[in-house]
């Protein structure tokens, strides 16, 4: 299996953190997409979006979407609760995460890491969103382990790839304890350093 991945993208390091955790075998392709290398012809034949991360397997077969590619690696592993209506809980996290959470807490980090932007350049409303995308995750962390429950799920893996590098777009990750504590116990989990 070859995976096609920026390893600044929080979208192509959940992909990365699933095979390492699972022990899937998989070659990792640097894709850099401020180059364009995301608009060769070569790399739209395999996913017409021109978006990474996009797995490439050894039959032809391509999946593109994070949160699909991991959902498909994880299949029968812990990872994705047994129990149906937990693992539709945690699909409701996976949906909410790129819809509510990564446009606004990832964009931000583009635009300060990637862009130059200065905090105070940021647009007022992605800001807005962020943060309250970071309340929810507050709240509900405060009377849950994890966002599943008890052990971590793919819902975990998807949230964190943005969340623990936040403060890299500006947010302040100092007003939420629950959030931090969860942070460490994920990365942890995932056998990862802690975010800089």
């Amino acid at each position: 299996m070859q995976v096609f991945g920026d390893s600044n993208s929080g979208n192509c390091l959940k992909v990365k953190w699933v095979c390492d955790h699972l022990a899937l075998p998989y070659r990792w392709i640097e894709i850099d997409t401020r180059k364009g290398e995301t608009r060769t012809p070569q790399f739209l034949k395999m996913n017409g979006a021109g978006q990474v991360p996009t797995i490439a397997f050894d039959d032809g077969r391509t999946l593109a979407q994070s949160n699909a590619i991991i959902r498909y690696l994880a299949r029968d592993s812990a990872l994705i609760p047994h129990d149906a209506f937990a693992a539709a809980k945690m699909d409701e996290w996976l949906f909410w995460e790129q819809y509510s959470h990564e446009p606004y807490i990832a964009v931000c980090r583009f635009q300060m890491v990637y862009l130059g932007k200065d905090a105070s350049e940021l647009d007022p409303d992605k800001v807005k969103r962020g943060y309250a995308a970071l309340d929810r995750m507050e709240q509900h962390l405060a009377s849950s382990r994890f966002f599943t429950g008890e052990t971590v799920s793919l819902a975990d893996v998807s949230l964190l790839a943005y969340t623990r590098v936040a403060h890299e777009g500006g947010f302040d990750l100092g007003r939420y304890p629950a959030v931090r504590r969860w942070i460490g116990e994920a990365e942890a989990f995932l056998g990862l350093p802690p975010a800089r």
